[in-house]
């Protein structure tokens, strides 16, 4: 009798505990973690004014790691809206396929990737295990460019990076451990596009860069 009992206990504790594991419509989640933006840029020939396009050139980007926070709201048991901001990430410039000594580190900019995005969780909303996907519209914030030392050594002069306006994609995960804490994992891919602007010897050289990163999330997440 007793073990019988203590059986239908642990049922119902279990029971009970998928139960307060749900996202359900009105909660609110806050995650934060490291987050990684990897671009994976296509970039154009480099243009010198008065030469046209340096065929063989290109820019590349470095990758770098920050704090990652996200912001969730369920507006229904499966449809959530999300925001996803972070500390700012800074990337260095290289360009390659220049002549003589003139390639190498150009500089550095700042960038702050706020992204919106719409999400959906296709599973019971008591399931201990949630996967969703997402789709929203970035807006990459590009400040602080600054030119390499090096690169003013040889003859280079300023560095702009535009702004860019473009559409995410997401997969992700979150993990409940209680009926309030959980773990996240998620990837997205952003399409980033931005133009270089920098002056070699008084002549102006641009490069439009498709920047396209991937960015990873591990997160711990809390749900109010």
């Amino acid at each position: 009798m007793r073990n019988s009992v203590f059986a239908l206990s642990l049922v119902t504790l279990a029971l009970a505990a998928s139960c307060a594991t749900a996202h359900e419509r009105g909660d609110i989640v806050l995650r934060a973690g490291a987050v990684v933006v990897d671009p994976h840029e296509d970039s154009e020939d480099i243009r010198l004014a008065g030469a046209g396009k340096l065929p063989g050139t290109k820019a590349t980007l470095d990758s770098d790691v920050q704090l990652g926070l996200n912001y969730l709201y369920m507006l229904t048991d499966h449809v959530g809206i999300e925001y996803l901001a972070a500390t700012p990430f800074t990337h260095e410039v290289k360009a390659k396929g220049l002549p003589g000594d003139l390639n190498g580190r150009l500089g550095d900019f700042k960038q702050l990737p706020p992204t919106v995005s719409l999400v959906y969780y296709p599973f019971s909303p008591h399931a201990t295990i949630q996967p969703y996907v997402g789709v929203g519209l970035n807006y990459t914030y590009i400040f602080e460019t600054k030119l390499g030392k090096a690169a003013e050594g040889k003859g280079f002069s300023g560095l702009d990076m535009q702004d860019s306006i473009g559409l995410a994609a997401q997969v992700g995960v979150d993990y409940m451990l209680t009926d309030t804490l959980m773990l996240n994992a998620q990837v997205r891919y952003i399409d980033i596009e931005s133009k270089a602007t920098t002056y070699l010897n008084d002549s102006k050289v641009t490069v439009d860069v498709d920047v396209n990163p991937w960015v990873y999330m591990v997160a711990l997440g809390y749900k109010f």
